[in-house]
């Protein structure tokens, strides 16, 4: 830069009675990204906290630009794959149409706790977590006296939200669904067979003979096979576009790193919940399928990536064909795998504005 060129923009940022230097050089990126995101409006919302669901504390944050936007309570992934590390850069603008609830369910990321694990492994069920979802918008409706709340779900969490929208559609303005799951055995051997295809295509000789080895996979007459290989099969899926359209595993670990709400410590310890989680369930998921799950009474938004293979995209479009529902419609992600939020976030939040909100001032 020139020196008449610097000069200019100091004289223009005296003149417009701007800050040269906002921060101190020292301050770390998740300190200045805590001071970014402070909600300033008078009727603002940004709370966070434990409350005790099923018996169980479990750390949410509640945000919004103002107090009377409509509830959107989001159910991560994983299992034990919480988004509230991510959500400051991913789905900040949320909030400015939403009061958006980031919950870490149980043995999950901020709600995990090390000397819980005996105690919690046996509560870590399907039945549970729907129950304590149930119990969480309960929470919800009565702390800010509304009648219901959208239901915004990810990867395993749609496991939960497609059923605790089939049981209690009183709860919901609408279901939305992103990186959907409908069948474990299908859909897990449609990516595998798919990440194989992919690995022949490309001559990777590394890759075939590991993909290979697996073979049956999923097993169905040893199960715990399935756990043990689901690293290397996940590493060549990954590689092949599965997750992230461009390959490899995304940006969500950097962004996690300077999240204005987790440190190193939060960090480790959702790592840990997560393992804890996968270890626990994973058995548990070999039978489990949506394909009769088909009859709703809320609408059913599904948001989806065209080249996922975390939740194979066929097997979604075949299930949306089967539903009935006052209102469903599916968004097809074109630049997307299966972290959509991720991949194409702007799109992310012009369907939730388009699509989501109208559902609610329908009502």
């Amino acid at each position: 830069m020139t020196a008449t060129r610097a000069t200019t923009l100091i004289s223009l940022a005296c003149l417009l009675g701007l800050p040269l230097s906002a921060q101190p050089a020292d301050t770390s990126p998740n300190e200045r990204f805590r001071e970014i995101r402070t909600i300033t409006t008078k009727d603002g919302i940004e709370q966070h906290e434990l409350v005790t669901i099923g018996g169980v504390k479990q750390w949410i944050s509640i945000r919004a630009r103002h107090q009377d936007a409509p509830i959107l309570l989001v159910l991560h992934g994983g299992p034990g794959f919480t988004l509230s590390p991510v959500s400051y850069y991913y789905m900040r603008d949320w909030e400015e149409f939403f009061t958006v609830v980031q919950w870490d369910q149980r043995a999950s990321g901020k709600s995990y706790r090390p000397e819980d694990e005996q105690a919690l492994a046996p509560t870590l069920t399907i039945e549970r977590m729907v129950l304590d979802t149930e119990e969480m918008i309960e929470f919800l409706r009565k702390r800010f006296k509304r009648d219901r709340v959208v239901l915004l779900a990810h990867s395993f969490g749609t496991i939960v939200g497609v059923k605790l929208a089939e049981r209690r559609p009183d709860l919901l303005h609408a279901y939305v669904g992103m990186g959907q799951f409908v069948d474990f055995t299908r859909g897990e051997t449609l990516g595998y067979q798919a990440t194989l295809a992919a690995a022949r295509a490309d001559d990777n000789a590394e890759a075939i003979a590991q993909l290979e080895s697996l073979a049956p996979f999923p097993d169905p007459d040893r199960p715990h096979r399935n756990l043990e290989n689901l690293p290397t099969e996940r590493r060549w899926l990954a590689q092949y576009g599965g997750y992230y359209r461009a390959g490899g595993v995304g940006h969500h670990d950097t962004v996690a790193g300077m999240s204005p709400t987790h440190d190193a410590a939060d960090l480790t310890a959702r790592q840990r919940g997560h393992n804890f989680i996968v270890e626990t369930m994973w058995p548990s998921l070999q039978a489990l399928h949506l394909n009769e799950t088909t009859r709703f009474q809320v609408p059913i938004i599904i948001l989806q990536g065209r080249h996922d293979l975390g939740t194979p995209s066929a097997l979604v479009d075949e299930w949306h064909a089967s539903i009935e529902a006052p209102h469903k419609k599916l968004v097809w992600f074109e630049d997307s795998s299966h972290m959509v939020y991720e991949e194409e976030s702007g799109k992310v939040l012009v369907t939730l504005v388009n699509e989501v909100l109208p559902l609610v001032k329908g009502r």
